[in-house]
This record gives C-alpha cells, sequence and structure tokens, in this order.
C-alpha cells in the first residue's frame, strides 16, 4: 500500500531522468513488441503532448467487450465479468531509472489463492462519464460516493476497479505488461513551481492553481488506454476514489483501521500508475487539483452481489463518521 501516488506538502520534489525513463521505457517496449502486429484502426491523431498518441500499437491482445442480447449494464457503462484474483504475483523484469519506483516491464502474472467470480458495471470513463470531456478534479470521496448515487449508481469496491483494470488477463497495465509514456496519460514531468498549497484553502485562489497545474486529457482521446474489458483512462489521468474494502476487514486489534477511501490508478505524474496499486493515505475529506471518481453499479441481472455485502457496513460507517465536508451530503449523527 504505497502512499505517493498523490503529493502532499510533505513529500520532496521528486527529479526524473527524463531521457533515461524514455530510453528505458522504449528499449523495454520495442522488446515486447517486436512479434505484435495488432494495431488500432488508423485514424487522424489529434494534437496530443509530450508524446501521447491516440492510436498506438497495443502490447496485449485486442480489446474485446462482453456482449449480451439483453444488456445487463446502461449504454454509458460496460459489464465486467470473470474470475477475479485477489492474489496476486506480478513480478518486475525492469524498472524505470529515476524517480518513483515503477515498472517499465513486468513478468507473467501468477495467481496465489482463491480465484472469485465477478459480475458488475462500471463506467466507460472517468466522471462525468462523457467522451470528449475532462474528468472532474477536486473532488472529495463524500463528493463522489454522493454523485455516483445522484446518477443511480455507487462507488467502485476497490476490487471492482481493479478487475475492470487488468481484465481476466490480470495485465499490470491496462494495455498490458510493459510501461508505455505514449499509451495512457502518465509519466509526465512534475509541475514548476510546484503546486502552492496556501492557494488550496484561499477560494478565490484554487481555481487558477489547479488550472495552471492541470495535465488531463479528455476523455477517449487515448484509444489505447483502454482495458481488456473495454474501460478506457484506468492509469493515469486523474487518480479515482474507490471504497476500500481492507477498511472492513481489518481485525481491530491490529491497530487503527485504514480509511474507507482509497485511491486507485494514479494521476497523469510520474508515479505508478498501474491497476493494482492504491493510495490508503488521504482520509474522506480530501481533494486535490489530480484527484477524480467513476461510478459503478450491479448488473441488471445475475450480479455477483459482493457490493452488497458492503451495502449496511457502509450504512453504518456512515452513522459513525464524524468528519464530513463542510455542506456535505451527510449529516453528523444525532447528539445525545
Amino acid at each position: 500500500m504505497g502512499m505517493e501516488a498523490c503529493h502532499s506538502p510533505s513529500t520532496g520534489r521528486l527529479e526524473v531522468d527524463a531521457s533515461a525513463m524514455e530510453a528505458s521505457v522504449t528499449s523495454a517496449y520495442s522488446a515486447s513488441n517486436a512479434a505484435s502486429t495488432s494495431s488500432y484502426p488508423p485514424a487522424p491523431s489529434p494534437s496530443l503532448p509530450d508524446g501521447l498518441q491516440a492510436n498506438p500499437i497495443r502490447t496485449a491482445d485486442p480489446v474485446t467487450p462482453l456482449s449480451e442480447e439483453e444488456p445487463s449494464c446502461p449504454a454509458d457503462m460496460v459489464l465486467i465479468e470473470g474470475e477475479y484474483c485477489p492474489g496476486l504475483v506480478q513480478p518486475c523484469l525492469q524498472w524505470v531509472e529515476g524517480g518513483v519506483r515503477r515498472c517499465a516491464r513486468f513478468g507473467e502474472s501468477r495467481c496465489v489463492g482463491h480465484r472469485f467470480y465477478r459480475r458488475f458495471c462500471i463506467d466507460r470513463y472517468e466522471y462525468p462519464n462523457l467522451v470528449g470531456v475532462k474528468p472532474a478534479v477536486m473532488v472529495s470521496w463524500y463528493d463522489a460516493l454522493r454523485a455516483c448515487e445522484i446518477e443511480g449508481k455507487r462507488l467502485c469496491l476497490a476490487s471492482e476497479w481493479t478487475f475492470a483494470c487488468e481484465g481476466v488477463q490480470r495485465y499490470p497495465y491496462p494495455y498490458g505488461s510493459v510501461r508505455d509514456r505514449r499509451v495512457c496519460n502518465f509519466d509526465r514531468p512534475r509541475p514548476s513551481p510546484e503546486p502552492i498549497f496556501e492557494k488550496f484553502a484561499r477560494p478565490r485562489e484554487v481555481g487558477a492553481e489547479v488550472a495552471r497545474l492541470d495535465m488531463r486529457v479528455e476523455s477517449g482521446v487515448l484509444q489505447g488506454c483502454v482495458s481488456p474489458f473495454g474501460v478506457h483512462d484506468m492509469t493515469g489521468n486523474v487518480d479515482e476514489w474507490v471504497i476500500n474494502e481492507d477498511h472492513f476487514e481489518a481485525v481491530e486489534a491490529e491497530g487503527k483501521k485504514p480509511y474507507i477511501s482509497g485511491l486507485k490508478g494514479g494521476y497523469w505524474g510520474p508515479i505508478r500508475a498501474a491497476c493494482r496499486p492504491i493510495t490508503t493515505a488521504h482520509n474522506e475529506i480530501f481533494r486535490f487539483y489530480q484527484v477524480g471518481f467513476r461510478c459503478c453499479t450491479n448488473t441488471k441481472k445475475n450480479s455477483d452481489g459482493v457490493a452488497d455485502r458492503y451495502t449496511f457496513r457502509l450504512s453504518e460507517w456512515r452513522k459513525r463518521a464524524s468528519l464530513r465536508p463542510e455542506g456535505g451530503p451527510f449529516e453528523r449523527p444525532p447528539q445525545p
């Protein structure tokens, strides 16, 4: 459970040797794709920054979204179904040089322990789930939870998010096993100057500061940054809030439980930005310039029922919660 996915005032500046990183990743990418012939159909490439490509050669099998005669998911969502492995070994064969520890090339993933059948729906794009629109940021976990509920959906469980990203193939990255900064919006240079944290507490200045730091791209523009199920932009672009199931599973005797809030996928900076990692360092009221979310829901038929197990637990947590954003959707428990 690393905590480097979000920059905080206590985090030192991360310097990245861009040329070394590019050489390392390009070498790994070329080796992996030597025998690959699958690619997206040629299409005019939009103007994208820092070497991002709209239609790159995939490092993995072609996307094969599940289909049904009677769709089990809303039109703006993707069906996720198959065997999910909670315990996964993913050996790193080559590391990116410089900066935060990131894997340039993974070996074959190996499942350890039991596998579980999962079936649910997830938003195709980051909220507001609209192609061609930049995802929302500066939202707290509370905001994300409420926004999904307003749409008749729910915030994703961490395990749901992970499975939707890696597929039944258990890829470390949604598009394969080799890190490629041309495919997804990550490994972009850190902003200069660094975020001025005082401005995030000043309503008249926060908007301009977020705009200065912003390196998001519009949802769906990176046609290669898609999971085996057909879910877009799961690594990079913005960090995504999820429900951290470990909060409910942790044993009290082991000490303080982890937050119910978790962040998946990483944002556009030089951070891990892979399917499996989760950041649990930020509480439910945390907001920042690179934090967004997407929603999930049960299928119309034959849902796996996993999320239902957390419904009661989540309602009980809400009753006990003493922190909420000012004007947020949850009231404090009544006082005796």
